[in-house]
């Protein structure tokens, strides 16, 4: 069955999440007929009502122009919307197990869940992180089914936070399985972006999870001189200055702290996968970034009797500024602190958990702070005398203060 006279430019599967819904907004502010389906009826029901679901810059003001505007949403939650769409930008990406695996076969049991959806003619777009050859994987599944679907790769390489902004001022990396999916992605990722980058779907799927394992990798060698630093008895932000300040050949060293989130760890171990597990920069960038939490409270234990000590954990999302509390080390600190010391508080000022309390009791009731994640609500906070501080990002500008 041919799709004719499709009622939606484009429809993005997936669409209430934080990589999903940017995009939609964006298109729909482009003047394109926007389609969103996702099974979160919750999110579905917020954004009908013109709510974000979560934090990111300039998209609630968004939201309401696009809403209010003649270009609304199309908000569903029956896959029926994907027939009526002529590009779908598929935001599910490849998920490891819980032995840092690639599972590629969540992804292929979800298109052929889709199948019956899908028309001929129609233009399939993924978008997030998949492993390596995936996009002609799920070509030749589509096209084992009897489909003329058109296959393409257009990964997001936007920060969090920063989406709206950057998805109008980054290069888009295009690639298709065929003339006509790079002709649709030309079209629909042109009404967007500056500038389109053209690729093979396996270059762009490379592209994608090499940026990815570079940053953990910088992330992992700042972390390293942090700990080093410390064995020695030296504020390692001291040595950071020295290093960086106006000397150029050292301005891509970040600053130390939880290398987190949901895609750096998960994508640099796909990347590992991907190469028969030969990827010694990946593993051992994963070993140190995984094991910070650990050296933190090693440090502390080799100073106090921590189980006579309450620990407060001043932010619990995976990154300042975030409400995205995916992979976050926070957490993982939490549970290794449960072992050790007499009583954890945890608090942060935008992540919705149940197990949160106030900032006002995390510092009243702990012996001990530990900045999990550098908030900017937290630049201009007092501790009491006695109070110690752990601050392996430097959010106060005083060092790593490990007492």
């Amino acid at each position: 069955m041919k799709l004719i006279d499709p009622h939606f430019d484009v429809c993005v599967i997936g669409g209430c999440g934080r990589v999903g819904l940017p995009l939609a907004l964006t298109f729909a502010d482009h003047g394109l007929k926007v389609a969103i389906f996702d099974i979160n009826e919750a999110s579905l029901k917020q954004i009908d009502n013109g709510q974000m679901p979560f934090r990111e810059t300039g998209a609630q003001e968004l939201m309401h122009r696009v809403q209010d505007g003649p270009n609304r949403l199309h908000l569903s939650s029956s896959a029926e919307v994907v027939t009526r769409s002529r590009c779908l930008v598929v935001v599910i990406g490849t998920p490891v197990d819980e032995h840092l695996n690639p599972t590629f076969h969540s992804m292929r049991r979800f298109f052929r869940g889709l199948v019956p959806y899908l028309r001929d003619g129609q233009c399939v777009i993924l978008r997030s992180t998949v492993y390596p050859g995936s996009t002609e994987k799920i070509n030749d599944l589509l096209r084992a089914e009897g489909l003329a679907i058109h296959v393409a790769y257009c990964p997001e390489r936007v920060a969090e936070g920063k989406v709206l902004e950057e998805l109008k001022a980054l290069p888009q990396v295009v690639s298709g399985c065929d003339d006509e999916a790079v002709r649709v992605v030309e079209e629909l990722f042109g009404r967007i972006a500056p500038a389109l980058v053209h690729l093979t779907p396996i270059e762009a799927e490379l592209t994608k999870v090499f940026a990815n394992a570079w940053r953990y990798i910088q992330f992992a060698t700042a972390n390293q001189f942090l700990m080093i630093a410390t064995d020695y008895g030296l504020d390692f932000y001291r040595i950071y200055d020295a290093l960086t300040r106006d000397y150029p050949r050292m301005a891509g060293l970040p600053k130390g702290g939880f290398a987190a989130g949901p895609c750096l760890l998960k994508d640099t171990m796909q990347l590992a996968a991907a190469t028969s597990n030969t990827f010694a920069l990946g593993h051992a960038a994963m070993l140190i970034n995984e094991g910070l939490p650990n050296f933190v409270v090693g440090q502390i234990k080799e100073r106090h009797d921590l189980s006579r000590l309450r620990v407060g954990i001043l932010g619990m999302a995976f990154k300042a500024g975030s409400d995205d509390p995916r992979e976050s080390l926070s957490y993982k600190l939490r549970k290794i602190l449960e072992y050790e010391a007499a009583q954890v508080f945890c608090t942060d000022p935008h992540v919705k958990d149940d197990q949160l309390i106030a900032l006002d009791e995390v510092l009243a009731q702990s012996d001990v702070i530990i900045v999990g994640a550098p908030h900017p609500q937290y630049r201009d906070l007092q501790f009491r005398d006695g109070q110690h501080v752990v601050d392996i990002w430097n959010s106060f500008g005083k060092g790593t203060m490990l007492a």
